[in-house]
């Protein structure tokens, strides 16, 4: 791990890389050791992501356990993404966005409608993209499997009543957050669609995947 935040891996050397359009969902299996990369193309995309145990889909990320043995609520470089289960299921090895969101969740219809205004709830959201990319995956998950996310380069402070808001973004270009998997993990992306704040600089933009085998 670099404690500068920078990677060390040759782009050259990846194994796999795809691009992921603003608005569109992104299912993938990272094997145990292998390093996973988001990369923020544009700047201030949100990109809304759930972990699951591949060999046993019930175990999958939780933010309270996460948030609790790091005693920290934002994830950055070192940080140990757990399980429900409490297990570690990837540790942040490289990031130069500087802080990731742990308490914002997924827009819904429900919260553009109660955020934004009535005839927002009809907007793209990250609740149904996480849905339909669900259901197209073998052997198939349900909105059961939603659970609270990781919303990647996104900027939910925390004030100092314990409150918070969602504010400008502090990603850019070419930003990245890499991970090495510590055990098999199946991810599960909604690049964010959301047009009503902040988070996306009110421009959804593609971000790209990228995964390195484990030394």
């Amino acid at each position: 791990m670099n404690n500068s935040g920078l990677s060390t891996l040759n782009p050259d050397k990846a194994v796999f890389k795809e691009t992921v359009a603003a608005g569109e969902g992104w299912m993938h299996v990272i094997k145990k050791g292998q390093i996973f990369r988001i990369t923020d193309l544009h700047g201030n995309q949100a990109v809304d992501t759930i972990f699951f145990n591949a060999d046993n889909i019930e175990e999958r990320y939780n933010s309270a356990n996460t948030m609790r043995e790091q005693r920290n609520v934002y994830i950055s470089t070192g940080t140990q993404i757990r399980s429900n289960d409490n297990n570690v299921m990837l540790t942040v090895t490289a990031d130069t966005c500087g802080r990731h969101d742990t308490l914002g969740s997924a827009c819904s219809c429900e919260s553009n409608m109660a955020r934004y205004a009535l005839d927002k709830r009809y907007m793209h959201s990250c609740r149904d993209i996480f849905l339909k990319t669900m259901l197209d995956w073998e052997p198939g998950m349900d909105k059961r499997d939603q659970v609270c996310n990781i919303n990647f380069f996104m900027n939910v402070p925390v004030n100092p009543d314990g409150g918070s808001n969602f504010e400008d973004g502090i990603s850019e270009a070419m930003k990245y957050v890499e991970m090495r998997a510590e055990m098999n993990i199946i991810v599960l992306v909604s690049n964010c669609p959301q047009l009503n704040n902040p988070c996306n600089a009110y421009n959804p933009t593609p971000v790209e995947m990228t995964v390195w085998d484990g030394e």
